[in-house]
């Protein structure tokens, strides 16, 4: 063997060398970042979950006390609505986010825990269930209180526990069995960006029903919310009525004023949560429907080049995991606004405005008071 082929084998082992050395600094590199990447996102799952179970089993808690007192029977029909709408939410909490936190901890890979993809399908069916059951409990709460509002007779005849447990009932087999279209062949769950969860495919156009069934789940929860915010805008408007007829110095016309301005709080804050949560998720599926772009091609492109060329689509993937964390956020703050949130901060906000309120008329009074003795005695001075 000549000198020259000698030196050639040489570098040709430092080549290898050093590309093995380069491809494994890489790879520990990538590890290192989605390990890190993973730890904060597990935290923020549990996280979600840990308060959603805390606020969840709070309101509940509280229903059963308020639908057990015999003074609240005019409210059992608002209490069930809202003890269905906490018990839903909380087992969406608990039927979905353990599995988000499984996948994490087995380093992102959804198909080592699902080689058979019936999990995928199995939280796909509890994603929609869960949510559109939330959306539509929120738009029959919103109706029950325009009617309480607008129409008190008739709403005390008509409006009892029976005809209430029935109207829960089936809004909840209606969305149980739509959620069940895909299974039966009308469109389609996939895996979705990062890989931690499953939803519906938005832009797969080969599988049959696929573009209806997500459609139609975007239409309905764009409809619930247009109900829920019509009915508490009506409702808004039947409080302030209300109270301006109710106007006075008594002390039922006091205690009056104090509901409504509990109510309309409440009531705004049920709108701007709802606007926040929802309306990022249901618009970008729209425009992921009409574009034929799904959350599932991140995952593919990932896997094969840390680059993605169409900056759209990873547009799309990442602002659509941050939409469906807010989604999953509504089931947290559920609680809070339509029941926690009035029994804990509305009463001290009221009587922290009642106080104010008070002092400045207290002030307006003793500063009139004084007005009035200085012309008094203004008279006296000059006569004297």
């Amino acid at each position: 063997m000549t000198s020259a082929d000698s030196l050639k084998d040489l570098q040709t082992t430092v080549g290898e060398m050093l590309d093995s050395n380069t491809t494994k600094t890489l790879h520990e590199g990538n590890v290192a970042n989605n390990s890190s990447w993973g730890s904060v996102s597990i935290g923020f799952s549990i996280t979600m979950m840990i308060t959603g179970l805390v606020g969840n089993s709070l309101a509940l808690i509280l229903v059963y006390i308020s639908y057990r007192k015999k003074e609240n029977k005019r409210k059992r029909s608002f209490l069930l609505c809202i003890g269905s709408l906490a018990l839903i939410d909380l087992f969406g909490q608990l039927l979905t986010s353990p599995v988000v936190i499984s996948v994490y901890r087995n380093g992102l890979e959804w198909k080592q825990l699902d080689p058979s993809g019936k999990l995928c399908s199995f939280f796909g069916v509890c994603m929609t269930t869960f949510g559109l059951c939330a959306l539509f409990l929120a738009s029959t709460m919103a109706i029950e209180r325009a009617m309480a509002i607008t129409n008190p007779h008739w709403y005390s005849n008509h409006m009892k526990t029976r005809v209430t447990k029935q109207t829960l009932a089936v809004i909840l087999l209606l969305v149980f069995f739509f959620a069940l279209l895909p299974i039966v062949g009308v469109g389609k769950y996939t895996l979705q960006w990062p890989g931690t969860w499953c939803f519906i495919n938005t832009g797969d156009t080969e599988v049959p029903g696929n573009r209806f069934f997500a459609i139609t789940f975007a239409l309905l929860g764009i409809f619930s919310l247009l109900v829920t915010f019509s009915c508490n805008v009506v409702t808004i408007r039947g409080l302030i009525i209300r109270c301006k007829t109710k106007s006075g110095t008594s002390q039922s016309s006091k205690q009056w004023e104090r509901l409504t301005t509990e109510t309309v709080i409440q009531l705004l804050g049920i709108m701007c949560v709802l606007l926040i949560c929802w309306s990022p998720l249901l618009g970008l599926m729209l425009r992921m429907i009409s574009t034929h772009v799904s959350s599932k091609e991140c995952i593919s492109k990932d896997s094969t080049s840390n680059h993605i060329s169409n900056s759209d689509a990873h547009f799309d993937c990442d602002f659509f995991l941050t939409a469906i964390r807010l989604a999953s956020l509504n089931q947290i703050l559920d609680p809070w606004v339509y029941l926690l949130l009035r029994e804990i901060l509305l009463r001290k906000f009221c009587l922290v405005a009642n106080a104010v309120s008070n002092c400045s008329t207290e002030d307006h009074k003793e500063a009139q008071t004084a007005l009035k003795k200085q012309k008094q005695d203004l008279p006296k001075s000059q006569s004297s």
